[in-house]
């Protein structure tokens, strides 16, 4: 993994990522990340979803670094295309998880973040049906929610405990826990500056890609092309079709619980990102 330099210097081969899609699970980060991956400024992660720095972070910076471009790569595409070079990954499940901004700002400490936050309602019914569709779940939506306190209050409590311990539990079926966004906002730019984040609404994402796209380079510091961000080629990516809809009194159920976090949120962003109208 590492190349000697004349003076007998030593530097890794491979890069390590200048962004990280953290979060949130559900929210139109893979989309955002096939997108970024068609831009010629940018090369791609072995993986979407390295999970480095919430499940596998005992494989150690190595085995992280070898998942992304080379430096000569880096070094051959700025010379071709006369553009800068970046790479990055997105595992979503990062924003959620306790260990994960500490570790980030340890191996990657001048990385640049992009979150993106779904209605919390819409994003836990979203995360439901994932969950059923990977056989992680067998209850009702309703039976999953009245369930969750109970089921997330154990393995909480061994996540916080091992700093290792991995629970498909934890990281599926917390439908609730994963929408409370502003203490999960607050744990990561408590060891990254805010101007480090570009914190980005979904249904913004949803309506005009091109849109947010744009906003993902300047962030960056990317030049704009053309590339596929059209409106139908975004549907491919996300084409969750559910059998049936929320009950209403469920939604309405959920929209209070919601609300003070949400109030949090707005104020601790200074921007009201409408969920509660």
């Amino acid at each position: 993994m590492l190349q000697k330099l004349s003076r007998g210097v030593t530097y890794p081969i491979r890069m390590l990522p200048d962004f990280l899609i953290i979060g949130a699970q559900r929210g139109g980060t893979t989309s955002l990340y096939r997108y970024l991956k068609a831009h010629p400024s940018i090369g791609a992660s072995s993986n979407k979803d390295l999970h480095f720095f919430d499940r596998r972070f005992r494989k150690g910076v190595s085995w992280y670094r070898g998942h992304f471009p080379t430096r000569l790569e880096k070094y051959v595409a700025e010379l071709l295309h006369g553009l800068p070079f970046l790479t990055g990954e997105a595992s979503p499940s990062y924003l959620f998880h306790p260990y994960a901004p500490r570790r980030a700002a340890q191996v990657v400490p001048h990385v640049k973040l992009i979150v993106l936050l779904r209605n919390p309602v819409s994003r836990a019914y979203s995360q439901y049906h994932h969950a059923r569709k990977l056989g992680f779940e067998r209850l009702s939506f309703e039976e999953a929610i009245q369930a969750e306190e109970e089921r997330f209050a154990k393995e909480n409590e061994r996540v916080l405990q091992d700093e290792h311990y991995y629970s498909e539990t934890y990281k599926h079926l917390s439908y609730l826990h994963k929408g409370i966004y502003v203490d999960q906002l607050k744990a990561w730019m408590s060891v990254f500056p805010r101007e480090r984040f570009l914190i980005l609404k979904s249904e913004d994402f949803y309506a005009d890609p091109a849109a947010t796209f744009r906003q993902v380079l300047t962030f960056l510091g990317l030049s704009e092309v053309a590339v596929p961000v059209e409106r139908q080629e975004y549907k491919q990516y996300n084409n969750n079709t559910y059998s049936s809809s929320m009950d209403p009194a469920l939604r309405k159920r959920l929209q209070e619980y919601f609300a003070p976090h949400n109030a949090r949120l707005y104020e601790f962003l200074n921007v009201d990102l409408g969920w509660d109208n």
